[in-house]
């Protein structure tokens, strides 16, 4: 039994209509209607689009759209969903090498003959390749979805402004007043007994009238 990898019958129309899903509200269900009349592609060569969407996870069997499909759309997610829908689509191929997508077309190509067990000028095989390299032209294989930037730990700074000396210099009926900053830059610690020694000593030593 031969792989049943999806295609397009008209390859180069796959990214033009995944552009327009972009645009278009996300619909109860991707019918033929929706394609040809809200997206509009009107013609039998674009229907395959809907088998291929199916085969890649972005609509059910029943042609609602899924959380890939909508995830697709979401300009921060759309390239690592489309990456994840080509893996799921074409899984019989990543089965036999998980990096397919950074082949050439010729090493591709003897990827799908070796699945499908065609010949190199079966008009299937061209069809899987043409729309297997003009899809992957709008998805993100490097990103991890998962992945999150953490922002790196401050150290705790404290801001200690010192109260003015009791004696101020009078001139004139104008009282001058002296004020001091101290930043002081705190350890990283969870034992509260050195934040205690690190103020007392503070207040004893600076602070003291």
């Amino acid at each position: 039994m031969t792989a049943d990898i999806p295609y397009m019958t008209a390859p180069g129309s796959i990214v033009k209509i995944l552009e327009k899903i972009k645009e278009a509200q996300t619909p109860e269900s991707f019918s033929q209607d929706f394609l040809k009349t809200k997206l509009g592609f009107n013609g039998g060569n674009y229907m395959t689009f809907i088998s291929w969407a199916k085969k890649s996870g972005m609509l059910t069997g029943d042609g609602a759209p899924t959380q890939l499909y909508k995830q697709f759309r979401n300009p921060t997610t759309s390239g690592t969903s489309l990456a994840t829908a080509l893996k799921t689509g074409y899984s019989e191929l990543y089965s036999r090498n998980e990096y397919c997508h950074d082949l050439d077309k010729k090493a591709f190509k003897g990827l799908v003959m070796e699945a499908t067990g065609e010949s190199h000028d079966s008009a299937r095989v061209e069809r899987i390749v043409s729309t297997f390299f003009n899809a992957k032209t709008l998805a993100d294989f490097e990103t991890n979805p998962s992945h999150v930037i953490e922002k790196p730990t401050q150290d705790l700074k404290a801001d200690i402004v010192a109260p003015p000396p009791k004696e101020s210099l009078s001139r004139k009926g104008i009282s001058l007043g002296l004020n001091y900053t101290i930043n002081l830059v705190l350890p990283k610690t969870d034992d509260p007994a050195i934040y205690n020694a690190i103020f007392k000593s503070l207040k004893e030593n600076l602070l003291n009238e």
